[in-house]
């Protein structure tokens, strides 16, 4: 019988930890944690997840900013506020959620960030300290994955992890982490894709899969051995007759057929998703304190 990941309890643990390392902040006479969102536009993903930000930052007991440009905005103008934000000092990092409209070019926004100010660890500079295990802001979801497999004890040394992606953002940082010395590390690493022959028998050797394709319910049980542990990154909304929106979130894994293989599994919604959010606000409170790059 699987047991569940669950990010839920778990990222309620860690703002239950954070909002109690604010106050001592706080008692100690340090200035509460600020961060800054910019949203572009109307993406009801974006919105709901930065509804969910926002959220957080009062749990945490942080200042939370958020300004909103419409979907029309000028990359320059958009420059013009990542500019503001670097030089605001009361700010300790700052974020502009993507996706963003095709005429801004995204890697131009992300590399005009001050990289010291970057709590999505999307910067070169962060990405590039990751690589090499230098302290620096990972980014959200490879960092909530490794805090699932941290808490739940989950046994990586020497396993066969198999990484399904290999975006910026998820596929390869996570497949850095995991291969990192150390623990939750040391483990044997393939990264598969589009273009990867045999996908199905690489998954079949592994002790840990974390897909992160954007497929909906790609996975299946016979991709899997038993003992499995996955973790699910994939939020697609798909429609639905079962719910009142007319939509439903569904993973990369068919949960129902690899739950039956598996010993651990993340659900979706309340798996990595709400673990994402939470390693920004830990990303956060690490800048206001100047853990990583000073003050």
């Amino acid at each position: 019988m699987y047991k569940l990941l669950d990010g839920k309890l778990i990222s309620e643990q860690i703002k239950t930890e954070i909002a109690e390392e604010v106050k001592r902040m706080m008692e100690a006479g340090m200035k509460r944690p600020h961060l800054a969102v910019i949203i572009v536009g109307h993406d009801g993903g974006s919105e709901s997840y930065v509804a969910g930000k926002i959220k957080d930052c009062e749990t945490c007991g942080f200042q939370s900013t958020l300004i909103r440009f419409e979907e029309d905005v000028t990359e320059e103008r958009l420059l013009k506020e990542v500019d503001r934000l670097n030089r605001d000092s009361d700010v300790d990092g700052f974020i502009v959620q993507l996706p963003l409209p095709k005429h801004i070019a995204e890697q131009k926004i992300i590399e005009a960030i001050d990289y010291r100010k970057d709590v999505d660890g999307f910067h070169p500079i962060n990405v590039g300290r990751l690589s090499i295990g230098l302290p620096c802001y990972i980014s959200a979801t490879p960092a909530g994955i490794m805090e699932l497999l941290k808490r739940y004890q989950i046994e990586t040394c020497g396993k066969n992890c198999v990484v399904i992606g290999r975006s910026n953002i998820v596929g390869k940082p996570t497949a850095m982490l995991l291969m990192q010395k150390g623990y939750p590390g040391d483990a044997t690493v393939t990264v598969c894709h589009s273009r990867t022959k045999n996908l199905k028998e690489i998954c079949r050797e592994a002790d840990i899969i974390v897909a992160a394709l954007g497929q909906p319910e790609f996975l299946k049980a016979d991709m899997v051995k038993d003992g499995v542990v996955i973790i699910d990154v994939g939020t697609t909304r798909v429609l639905s007759t079962e719910t009142k929106s007319g939509f439903k979130l569904k993973g990369d894994v068919d949960f129902n057929d690899v739950a039956t293989k598996a010993s651990y599994i993340t659900p979706v919604p309340g798996g990595v998703g709400l673990m994402t959010r939470v390693s920004l606000m830990k990303n956060t409170l690490l800048a206001a304190k100047g853990e990583i790059y000073g003050k």
